[in-house]
């Protein structure tokens, strides 16, 4: 039996049913024994893990496109940094947003007030992951990007489990000569080490990186193994975890204005969690970020980064002439446009009635986003047409912003979930593949001093299922099998 990952690559497997349930259950146990694991949703404890999500087999990705998304890593990691730091640009983007998203306009209310008072810390941190996807055209399949992630940008650690699993599922299946088509993944080190000069630069040595955490953490190992690497490259630094709900309760600002937690000085701050409303339950919470924003502690990412990060400023910086307001290289200005997809604001002017109306008279080629992180708020097919409508001639439709609908390449692969019979193990599926390239940015004002592509991460979805998180059930972790050109068989 052979299975056809795409119209041309195929992977033989010569087992039994018998023998085909036992080495599934065989890379279960491997992939949970080696950090692959998640907290359940329906049955969350503490004390267990349940293993995460995954496709049987490694997904086949081009080469030369791999290669072209790591090259250009460094360029979107330094140009979120220029956005970051133009206010004119930034309100400019989101001055209508704000208008109608609570949310985006308590964030923007943050960064005014802190931009007002004067920022405490010019040292910056981004822990960045551009997700792109293949978009199949007439010349061939070329990369185009799906968002920039510029607040708790995940699974530095599972996408380096990932390429580890189909390393062992391949050695299983004796196919010992493909283990060089999966790619090196220094994901987890490289983004830890990024923390770890900021902590060297902040240059107080009993200082704590302390990490923001949503109050149920389900993706525990993916963030866990970020401060066990820590521990492992400086065995001197103390990781402390917090909700935001904690550190309203617990945190203080010295009169230097160091944020103290647990009589320690804080001198990194990194967010897995602060990017969904439902992060803040009320004043609160959203005063616990304020006094973060207001310390001396360097923020991964800080307001300024977040605000770089939404879906607005992404459609802006499409817009013809406007990236070169921040790449001033011709020639790379020119690479960075090449993986942006189409991308058209909503606002109540003639652009935006041109942008609707596409949009109904063929919502199945756009997805509509909203100003949010994490997962499973984007709107497709009839969908759209459904939102657009009711907010027709709403200052609402601002806050949205509508996308070309990107096309990969349609695989075949098995998806293997926790707590599922054999046959639903076994059944090959339609699938597709979104690839997230991580980078690290470490600046002093305009100083750049780290710039850095550090790793990457892959996940897959149904070609049925719009939204392809993993954490929200609908994707699993998968890994990039490379190949230079698609021959009819790589046996």
């Amino acid at each position: 039996m052979a299975v056809y990952l795409n119209s041309c690559i195929s992977l033989p497997i010569n087992l039994t049913d018998n023998d085909f349930q036992d080495l599934i259950q065989k890379i279960k146990d491997w992939t949970i024994m080696h950090g692959g694991g998640m907290r359940s949703k329906t049955q969350f404890s503490n004390d267990s893990l349940t293993v995460v999500p995954f496709t049987l087999l490694p997904s086949v990705f081009p080469r030369a496109e791999f290669q072209k998304a790591i090259a250009i890593q460094p360029a979107l990691n330094e140009l979120t940094h220029r956005v970051s730091n133009d206010h004119e640009f930034l309100f400019s983007c989101l001055e209508k947003t704000i208008e109608v998203d609570e949310f985006t306009r308590n964030l923007f209310k943050l960064y005014e007030t802190v931009r007002n008072e004067g920022f405490t810390q010019r040292l910056s941190l981004g822990m960045l992951r551009s997700d792109i996807m293949q978009e199949k055209e007439a010349s061939g399949d070329c990369i185009k990007q799906v968002e920039m992630n510029t607040i708790a940008s995940g699974f530095g650690w599972l996408g380096i489990v990932s390429g580890d699993i189909h390393r062992f599922v391949l050695q299983q299946m004796g196919l010992l000569d493909k283990l060089c088509v999966l790619p090196k993944n220094n994901a987890l080190q490289g983004l830890s080490s990024a923390i770890i000069k900021a902590w060297e630069l902040f240059n107080e040595k009993d200082s704590v990186i302390l990490v923001i955490i949503e109050d149920q953490s389900m993706n525990i190992c993916d963030q866990r193994f970020h401060e066990f690497e820590i521990t492992r490259q400086k065995p001197e630094l103390h990781v402390i975890r917090k909700t935001l709900t904690q550190i309203s309760n617990e945190a203080n600002l010295s009169n230097s204005k160091d944020l103290i937690v647990q009589g320690k000085k804080v001198a990194v701050v990194y967010y897995r969690a602060g990017y969904s409303p439902d992060h803040y339950h009320g004043e609160a919470e959203w005063s616990a970020r304020l006094l973060i924003e207001r310390s001396t502690a360097i923020k991964c990412p800080n307001i300024q980064y977040h605000l770089a990060g939404t879906k607005k400023v992404q459609q802006a910086l499409a817009t013809p002439g406007t990236l070169e307001r921040f790449v001033k290289d011709v020639k790379k200005a020119a690479e960075i446009r090449t993986v942006f997809t189409g991308l058209y604001a909503l606002d109540l002017d003639e652009n935006g009635e041109k942008a609707v109306k596409m949009a109904l008279d063929a919502p199945e080629r756009f997805v509509l986003k909203p100003q949010r992180e994490g997962g499973g708020n984007n709107l497709y097919g009839e969908d759209i047409r459904h939102k657009l409508m009711s907010c027709m001639n709403s200052k609402e439709r601002s806050a949205w912003i509508l996308m070309d609908k990107i096309n990969p390449p349609v695989q075949q692969n098995y998806l293997i979930r926790p707590n599922q019979d054999f046959k639903k193990n076994s059944t090959l599926y339609d699938v597709v593949s979104e690839l997230g390239i991580f980078g690290t940015i470490l600046c002093d004002g305009d100083n750049i001093i780290i710039n850095e592509q550090v790793g990457h991460m892959m996940r897959t979805k149904l070609t049925s299922c719009n939204e392809g998180g993993v954490h929200a059930g609908n994707g699993v972790l998968d890994s990039p099998f490379l190949i230079d050109d698609y021959p009819k068989n790589i046996m």
